[in-house]
């Protein structure tokens, strides 16, 4: 199928409107779709979070900026499709819990749309997995600082990273190496692909 013709089927998917009007935050979907064959970067991402949902745009937040500064590259790079592909493992915000925390990715979504996302996509010359949902999803692995302690084992192609939230921050600084040894070679690849 045509990306295009895929892309609007996404963004009318309604199978967790019931889920989501359920939740603390009581919204209904809204798919956030950045993706376009062709690109060379491929960021797979957990779901967007609440500003993420309102701007219709992945990122759009502290954790992007973050992002875009271990990737080594600006807002004008990132959000170009056809150099980098933004597939979250749901692309739509889950909601909060009751005590406002973030939900996780509902499976559905994965489970509906990624394997016909990434046939759409072809080879990535490079993917950054951000995070244990995708990492869980790509590697089989479910120990987030053992996935990224190990990313040498994955590049050049794929780099698992820990999610850029600020709520990583006690994470970075516990682990000196991710800055000191894995951003140098990440921003290196990025450089030579973009």
């Amino acid at each position: 199928m045509a990306a295009p013709a895929l892309v609007a089927r996404i963004e009318a998917c309604r199978l967790c409107a019931g889920r989501f009007a359920a939740t603390a935050s009581g919204h209904m979907p809204r798919p956030v779709v950045w993706f376009r064959p062709g690109a060379r970067v491929l960021i797979v991402g957990q779901a967007p979070g609440a500003r993420v949902h309102a701007s219709g745009r992945p990122f759009t937040d502290a954790s992007g900026d973050r992002l875009r500064d271990w990737m080594g590259i600006g807002p004008e790079t990132f959000y170009d499709r056809d150099r980098v592909a933004i597939v979250p493992m749901a692309f739509c915000f889950p909601g909060y819990d009751a005590k406002g925390a973030d939900l996780p990715p509902p499976p559905l979504c994965a489970a509906t749309w990624r394997a016909e996302v990434m046939a759409a996509l072809g080879p990535m010359d490079l993917t950054l997995l951000v995070g244990g949902a995708a990492q869980r999803w790509h590697l089989g692995t479910r120990n987030v600082t053992a996935a990224v302690a190990d990313w040498r084992a994955q590049a050049p192609r794929v780099f698992p990273l820990p999610h850029p939230s600020w709520r990583n921050t006690a994470w970075l600084r516990k682990n000196p190496w991710f800055a000191a040894e894995l951003l140098p070679a990440l921003r290196a690849r990025v450089k030579e692909l973009l």
